[in-house]
């Protein structure tokens, strides 16, 4: 049985492979390229196939996609798609790129050169993002010095490898950067504190043709204001807006933008080129986190978008990336439990609400993620009579939620309205999955066991888990082995 068991996930890790290679061959032949991209994150613990998002990505008509690293199983399945690419460089590599040229070059060797070269097409790399939000005042300071080298030096390198003309190396950075204390667009300038930094870093950037890439977040305004006016975090209006000079604004997003294009303005550079790296809006983890309130912000966006509609101080077509693709249940909760469930797409590459990413109103759920395998179908829960023993209980859930993610339990979430027994079961159950389902991952001193029937309760999901990317590798590694042994088999018998 075992054996049997063996050569059937065998044979279906190869059905994945094949699949996953049919990404630049098939795509949904009604779609064109829509004009946003979005970002796809790496902190989920059981990520899907790169070939598998490749092709839900064509298959969705989406052509821009935005990376935070240069994982090269990553980019290597985007040769040959399509799909323009931006590689990202963690903050955690500022300093060795800032401290050496020749570390800079070595870098592009190694995560551009081999890609663009690549035997399949190669890949179609657009941009390079040095770090990712390094100014934040919440890193007090620890990227201010290696950030700007870091960024003359890659674009250098980019320049000597001949590919300084297509492929362009920016910084990622959060609208923090700069402020307007009135929140009136004309007066914004950047932050006093980086001010000198960011001149240098602006010039450097309109010298290189390389544009400003910026993070607006819109629901988060909402969420650290709780006297800001809902309908002004949407493209539709409803809300006061706001009048500076002779313009009005009816939303935070482009009071936002404009305030920047107000602070290039005033420090020498007003037509520098402006990409939005991050914009959208979570599904859970906190009250106005929600597929309801998501689909409305999209759908603003993306109509304002294909209208070809940008702000009232720049009025051409604006470049967006959209944030973000799945969500990622290994992010930090810090700023808050939303931060989990910013994905379009659930962590298994399902859709959550209907969208158009055409911007056209033809609303229709996305075409989800093909070859997904799941874990088998069962979840771990509380038994019935260990309500009993709360003295022990409550001592597992927060190990359970310390160690996965049970961010869908807080206030105004989806699984906020569960009972006691039901709170103990998600946190347990959650646990498990992120488990890969391991037995011992159910016991919790012997107040938990496995169920076939599911533990769902009304919008509440309680998931089970995917073959991770690593475990579907071993399997396919374990296939590969398989087909040459019975090659070899067959050309004994023969």
């Amino acid at each position: 049985m075992a054996r049997a068991m063996f050569i059937l996930w065998s044979f279906s890790a190869i059905l994945v492979i094949l699949l996953s290679f049919s990404a630049i061959l098939v795509g949904s032949a009604n779609l064109t390229g829509v004009p946003v991209g979005v970002n796809w994150g790496s902190q989920a613990s059981h990520p899907l196939l790169p070939g598998i998002v490749v092709r839900m990505l064509n298959d969705n008509g989406i052509k821009k996609v935005k990376l935070f690293d240069a994982d090269a199983w990553t980019v290597s399945a985007f040769a040959g798609s399509g799909i323009d690419v931006m590689v990202g460089i963690p903050n955690s590599q500022l300093h060795d790129l800032a401290s050496s040229p020749a570390n800079a070059r070595d870098w592009v060797q190694k995560n551009i050169t081999r890609h663009i070269r690549n035997d399949n097409g190669g890949v179609d790399i657009r941009y390079v993002g040095v770090g990712n939000e390094p100014f934040l005042t919440s890193y007090n300071g620890s990227y201010m010095k290696t950030t700007f080298p870091a960024l003359q030096h890659i674009q250098k390198a980019l320049d000597e490898a001949g590919f300084g003309d297509k492929i362009k190396a920016t910084i990622p950075l959060n609208a923090d950067v700069y402020e307007s204390l009135s929140n009136i667009p004309s007066e914004g300038n950047f932050r006093k504190d980086i001010h000198d930094l960011m001149v240098q870093i602006v010039r450097f950037l309109h010298e290189n043709k390389a544009p400003f890439m910026v993070n607006i977040y819109p629901f988060l305004s909402l969420y650290q204001n709780s006297k800001f006016p809902l309908d002004f975090a949407f493209f539709d209006g409803g809300s006061q807006p706001i009048q500076d000079k002779n313009l009005q604004y009816t939303n935070v997003f482009d009071a936002n933008f404009d305030t920047l294009v107000w602070t290039l303005k005033k420090n020498g550079v007003e037509d520098l080129k402006i990409v939005v790296g991050e914009v959208g809006w979570p599904t859970d983890g906190d009250k106005n986190a929600s597929p309801k309130l998501a689909k409305r912000f999209y759908d603003g966006l993306l109509k304002k978008l294909a209208n070809k509609k940008g702000t009232p101080l720049r009025p051409e077509p604006l470049l967006v990336y959209l944030f973000g693709l799945f969500d990622e249940d290994m992010k930090s909760i810090a700023p808050g439990g939303f931060e989990r469930h910013w994905g379009i797409f659930r962590y298994d590459g399902q859709p959550k609400f209907e969208i158009d990413f055409t911007g056209q109103g033809k609303d229709k759920m996305p075409i989800g993620a093909l070859g997904v395998l799941y874990l088998d179908r069962q979840w771990c829960v509380l038994k019935k009579d260990s309500l009993k023993k709360m003295t022990e209980v409550g001592a597992e859930v927060d190990y359970a939620c310390a160690n996965s993610d049970c961010t869908s339990l807080t206030y105004g979430s989806s699984c906020n309205n569960l009972d006691m027994q039901g709170n103990i079961s998600y946190a347990f159950n959650m646990y498990y999955q992120m488990q890969d389902q391991s037995v011992e991952a159910c016991k919790f001193n012997g107040l938990a066991e496995i169920v076939q029937q599911n533990a769902s309760q009304g919008n509440c999901l309680f998931p089970i888990q995917i073959e991770s990317a690593g475990e579907r590798t071993r399997l396919s590694y374990g296939a590969n082995i398989l087909v040459g042994l019975l090659l070899i088999l067959f050309s004994l018998v023969l």
